[in-house]
């Protein structure tokens, strides 16, 4: 499954707009963005295999982490086209791999582990 940079960048911002809550519309001082692949350095840094995939990247300081600093670089939370399309059999698969990728990626900008975001999920 494939489709042009800008029906996946709508399809992140529906994503986006479609989480639950009030997690999503309190996030502040990060970039969301789309690359099309992970890079080396990345991939390496999360000692990540050949055989493993990456949707999504969580890069910051989570909010627990912050301890009232305020003067903090923005977070980056950066979703992966290509491993995403290629998991994805069609446009409805593809939107909801985006939206578990983003709301994964969030859970990581508050602090969350991946057992409690797979909890949070239920």
């Amino acid at each position: 499954m494939s489709v042009d940079d800008d029906t996946f960048q709508a399809l992140v911002n529906e994503a986006l707009a479609s989480l639950p809550g009030q997690h999503a519309p309190n996030i502040a001082n990060v970039a969301i963005l789309y690359e099309y692949e992970p890079t080396p350095e990345q991939r390496l840094k999360l000692q990540l295999r050949q055989d493993q995939t990456l949707f999504g990247l969580y890069e910051g300081v989570p909010l627990p982490n912050r301890q009232g600093q305020t003067r903090i670089l923005p977070d980056k939370i950066t979703v992966f086209k290509g491993p995403l399309e290629r998991a994805s059999a069609d446009i409805v698969q593809l939107k909801e791999n985006i939206r578990h990728t983003l709301w994964h990626e969030i859970g990581h900008y508050y602090g969350l582990d991946h057992d409690k975001i797979r909890e949070l999920e239920s």
